[in-house]
């Protein structure tokens, strides 16, 4: 978005990302061969696919630990028991057995989501259920010794083979910057801090609104651009969530684009849930434009203080300061709202020869938190 001109008016609401015929009402994929489905290319098969894992994970309910897309691009459903590893199987996906029950390992995320909110996680980066292990995930910095943390991990090892304990460098921070005031795509807090644009949306109302971290709208504060006052900060939900809204004022042309930066602009099409296994690309003022892909889901985040973020989802994007509230999309579809990462010294983790652990909110509970559609390109 730039300058300080007329008003755009091309407003559309979240496209519902339905593959008609595509499991059929008894589970089964339509026309298609048991086994694998394998993932085409094609943005919009892409997009089939997630579908058919969600409708696949409703239909299963809590049989299900969840899904992700293998090597190949087939889509693989984590299970408990056999029966349910049939049922996958002539829907049409890989069903992959795994000791524990989706209860048992929600259960093992609750009681950490309660201590880390209670007390503290210490320096414990992240914990969440992972299809792939089958296995509650928990994700500290490498030499953290300190009482809060061991304390942390002696109750999260105290669920024996439910957890992983996976150690990585960094620690996790939101990515908000102080004095970036920098040229690009970026809004800039009256507190003197920068965070990115992510999404323009139109609440049901007609309000004009922009998405961001929840994280940038703490505290309420006003935006600007180049100069230019864009609007006050609306609702803001941190932490807990990290979303938050911007009205923005008349005279700002709000597009459905999104920057990338040395490239032809993304038109946004619609919103799409995170995929593990799924291409990720994200669009922020530090660092521009990064992909990488989706590693898991309904992530706890915590960023120390006690502020505890749930819900998340986990890339391997590079995200650094000023980053925060940024756009993440698969292809021309929204699939979230930059919240923070792992950082050495500031920097992504692949600067220092490691995987990048980014953290972003998902677009869909921001746009219904704030009764909002996106703006469409």
């Amino acid at each position: 978005m730039s300058g300080r001109f007329r008003v755009g008016a091309a407003v559309a609401g979240i496209v519902v990302l339905t593959a008609a015929g595509l499991i059929a009402a008894n589970g089964a994929q339509a026309d298609a061969p048991v086994g694998a489905t394998k993932l085409p290319t094609a943005e919009q098969n892409l997009l089939q696919v997630q579908d058919q894992a969600q409708m696949l994970e409703g239909q299963l309910g809590s049989r299900a630990i969840g899904s992700y897309l293998d090597a190949t691009g087939a889509l693989v459903v984590s299970v408990s028991d056999a029966a349910t590893a049939d049922l996958v199987r002539q829907a049409g996906a890989i069903p992959q057995l795994v000791r524990y029950t989706a209860r048992q390992l929600l259960a093992v995320q609750a009681e950490l989501d309660a201590l880390a909110t209670g007390s503290s996680a210490g320096r414990v980066k992240s914990w969440y259920v992972d299809p792939i292990s089958g296995t509650v995930v928990v994700t500290a910095p490498r030499g953290s010794h300190d009482v809060l943390t061991q304390r942390f991990l002696r109750k999260a090892l105290a669920n024996g083979g439910k957890v992983t304990l996976r150690r990585s460098a960094g620690t996790a921070t939101t990515t908000d910057e102080q004095f970036g005031l920098l040229g690009g795509y970026q809004v800039d807090k009256n507190t003197g801090f920068t965070c990115s644009l992510g999404f323009n949306a139109q609440t049901s109302d007609g309000g004009r609104i922009f998405l961001t971290a929840g994280h940038c709208t703490a505290g309420k504060p006003s935006f600007s651009r180049n100069g230019y006052i864009i609007g006050n900060t609306r609702s803001s939900s941190f932490p807990g969530n990290d979303f938050g809204t911007v009205s923005v004022i008349e005279g700002w042309d709000q597009q459905g684009r999104v920057e990338r930066w040395g490239a032809d602009d993304v038109q946004i099409r619609g919103a799409a849930d995170a995929m593990v296994g799924a291409e990720l690309c994200k669009s922020g003022k530090s660092t521009g434009w990064s992909c990488g892909r989706i590693v898991a889901r309904n992530v706890t985040v915590n960023y120390g203080s006690n502020k505890v973020v749930r819900g998340l989802f986990q890339h391997t994007a590079c995200v650094e300061s000023g980053d925060s509230g940024g756009a993440n999309l698969t292809g021309d579809y929204a699939q979230g709202i930059t919240s923070g990462a792992a950082l050495i010294s500031g920097q992504c983790l692949d600067k220092h020869g490691q995987t990048n652990e980014s953290y972003s909110q998902p677009i869909g509970e921001a746009l219904s938190a704030s009764g909002a559609s996106l703006v469409l390109g």
